[in-house]
């Protein structure tokens, strides 16, 4: 039986998405619930990371706390888990290293390497091994009362791949490169695996009660523009062609679609002739400029007020955030107000 929920009070970055007429344009933050909340310390207790997001207890009562804190201000609500979890459903051990963030203690080495094999052979059950993830999206959107609407994600493949090769966080992504140049049927074998895994998980995710879904390709950037359109673009093209089909196969309405390519700000007019319906923009675009080609493919902005702003206090992120109103065609039409990344450090709100 699915899941009920009170009706919405608040849709209003759904309508956006979708491209309708809209009173003001809507507003939430990436990375929105963590660190920065001292009460995601205290909620959190001495769970590490990552049995946070497998408690759905847990993960409901982060994803509500920025909500809660700034009741009114905040249009969206995200699920909070983390884009590794697809690495962990295809068997891979990824742990959270305090102050340096996630590692693979056992990385994928080369084709060669009997765990690639063991990968690509696996039959996945994503609806099974991340039921967690499931199970906190249906907690939260009960929690949420229509409040606002809940967002699920996913990684995107070029991003999850080069994780999965480097065995965490890069300066240099020599082993993703050697991949992608040195093995690049094999690298394209396991993008497409991944791709088919994201499609099923986000499917799942809005079978769960997700009604917006977010693609965070983060290592977008590291891609020149010719590797971009060969080892991310097609992989993210699959996954905004299939899921709507996947939702109608389990006789669910589609859910407007973002997608995040970070730091790759070549790829924009490429990513406007995708299927998505809301394209994510870190800093690095003029947002007149990513306005005017957007909207003529008729897509919805979303962001992209530079992060490190939060240090400088009120005046710089009141001039940062009337640049991006301006830049936006200075309307409320056609846009989602957001970072150009993740919330920073908790030093950088008071």
């Amino acid at each position: 039986m699915a899941p009920q929920f009170e009706p919405m009070k608040n849709d209003l970055i759904l309508r956006t998405a979708r491209g309708e007429k809209v009173e003001r344009p809507p507003m939430w933050v990436m990375r929105q619930a963590g660190r920065y909340l001292p009460e995601y310390h205290e909620a959190k207790g001495k769970n590490d990371f990552f049995e946070c997001c497998r408690s759905p207890e847990i993960a409901s009562t982060l994803t509500l706390q920025p909500i809660e804190r700034y009741e009114g201000l905040i249009d969206a609500a995200i699920i909070f888990s983390d884009i590794l979890v697809i690495p962990q459903a295809m068997g891979m051990e990824v742990i959270m290293v305090d102050k340096k963030g996630p590692h693979f203690p056992e990385p994928l080495q080369s084709p060669e390497d009997k765990q690639y094999r063991e990968i690509m052979d696996r039959k996945v059950d994503v609806k099974e091994s991340l039921d967690y993830v499931y199970k906190a999206i249906t907690l939260t959107r009960q929690k949420l009362k229509g409040r606002v609407p809940l967002i699920g994600f996913c990684g995107a493949p070029w991003t999850l791949m080069s994780y999965m090769v480097e065995g965490g966080g890069s300066k240099f992504f020599i082993q993703a490169k050697t991949w992608l140049f040195k093995h690049p049927e094999e690298s394209k074998a396991l993008l497409q695996k991944i791709a088919e895994l994201c499609v099923e998980y986000l499917a799942l995710q809005v079978q769960a009660g997700a009604q917006m879904v977010q693609v965070f390709d983060s290592w977008a950037g590291e891609l020149s523009p010719a590797s971009f359109k060969e080892m991310s673009l097609p992989y993210l093209t699959h996954i905004a062609d299939n899921l709507p089909r996947r939702l109608q196969e389990l006789g669910l309405e589609r859910v407007p679609m973002t997608v995040f390519a970070k730091g790759a700000w070549y790829a924009l007019d490429s990513l406007c002739d995708t299927n998505y319906d809301v394209i994510g923009l870190d800093w690095l675009h003029d947002p007149a400029e990513a306005y005017k080609i957007a909207r003529a493919k008729g897509k919805t902005l979303q962001g992209n007020a530079d992060p490190g702003v939060l240090y400088g206090g009120r005046e710089a992120i009141t001039k940062v955030v009337k640049e991006m109103v301006t830049g936006f065609g200075g309307g409320k039409q056609g846009w989602i107000a957001n970072l150009g990344h993740g919330m920073l450090s908790p030093s950088c709100i008071n």
